[in-house]
């Protein structure tokens, strides 16, 4: 019988797949409070909320999450991918007619936006609030689509608007929105999703590994730490290092993976570690290859001259 990775570290499931699998789902300190803000947005009918991240920060992940935390009695949520950036206004509105509803959306224009605007006032009616969440929202890159969206927060009733908009994209969506200067000024809420700090890509790290039935973390803390090192933080690379490192130690036969295999699959993979502050000189490596604490070197000296 061939053992594999997952058996010989005692996990049942891949703990560091890159899929959006909501299981898995890490709640960050700023993961929540972008939640947090981005449910407060279409709680209250903003209308545009905006959350930017670089690429692998998860976003998609938190998209998924704020699609399944929206109660379906009171929303009529959807999420809609980008996937594509050569799409059409056109082929946009009839996707978010079908997606909050409307059957059989018209080709024309005015007829599909009456469609539209009947299906808004339903959902109203109903007491629900009609929401879309566009992913990878950055590939709409041109003005006729900005200012279709600015068309659409314009579907309102009296102090009550009808549908509410949340982007998930790279930064370069911020220029997108200046396409349309009207709109990047309906933006009620922009949040930026930073990298993990290395306190919470071990939590990261650990977290995974439970869920996925780990009895105890097969990561040397050394090893957890140049994952962070070389991830820059980044969830998507920490699972393709985890990944690859729980691989590599099952091949090896090992019972821990350490940091120096961490460090080859980094090289392999082409990641690099940040580099050194503005001004801060690298310090010299040590035999081994650690690196020497120069300002414990300082006191030392200052401590002989005493």
């Amino acid at each position: 019988m061939t053992v594999t990775y997952l058996e010989y570290y005692e996990l049942a499931q891949e703990p560091f797949s890159n899929a959006p699998v909501s299981r898995f789902y890490y709640s960050s300190a700023q993961h929540a409070q972008a939640l947090m803000r981005l449910t407060h947005a279409v709680s209250q009918m903003k209308g545009l909320a905006l959350l930017v991240g670089d690429i692998g920060a998860g976003k998609t992940t938190l998209a998924r999450r704020l699609l399944d935390s929206l109660p379906e009695d009171e929303y009529e949520a959807a999420l809609l991918v980008i996937v594509h950036s050569g799409i059409t206004a056109q082929w946009l509105l009839r996707r978010i007619a079908l997606q909050l509803g409307v059957e059989n959306p018209a080709e024309e224009k005015l007829p599909l936006l009456s469609q539209l605007y009947q299906r808004l006032i339903r959902i109203h009616e109903a007491g629900k609030k009609a929401v879309v969440l566009i992913d990878e929202a950055q590939m709409l890159a041109t003005r006729e689509i900005m200012e279709e969206f600015r068309g659409l927060l314009n579907l309102e009733i009296p102090e009550r608007k009808l549908l509410s908009f949340v982007f998930f994209g790279l930064p370069e969506i911020e220029e997108n929105l200046k396409l349309d200067p009207p709109l990047a000024q309906r933006v009620a809420l922009r949040y930026h999703l930073d990298p993990l700090s290395a306190e919470a890509t071990e939590a990261y790290v650990r977290h995974r590994l439970r869920l996925a039935g780990a009895p105890r973390v097969p990561f040397t803390p050394e090893a957890i730490a140049a994952v962070h090192r070389f991830s820059h933080g980044t969830p998507r690379v920490i699972n393709t290092l985890c990944d690859n490192a729980l691989f590599e130690g099952f091949l090896a036969k090992a019972r821990d993976v350490d940091a120096p295999l961490v460090e080859r699959l980094a090289r392999d993979l082409a990641l690099v570690p940040p580099a050194p502050g503005p001004g801060a000189p690298d310090a010299p490596a040590a035999p081994g290859g650690e690196r020497i604490d120069l300002d414990e070197i300082d006191r030392f000296l200052e401590s002989l001259s005493k």
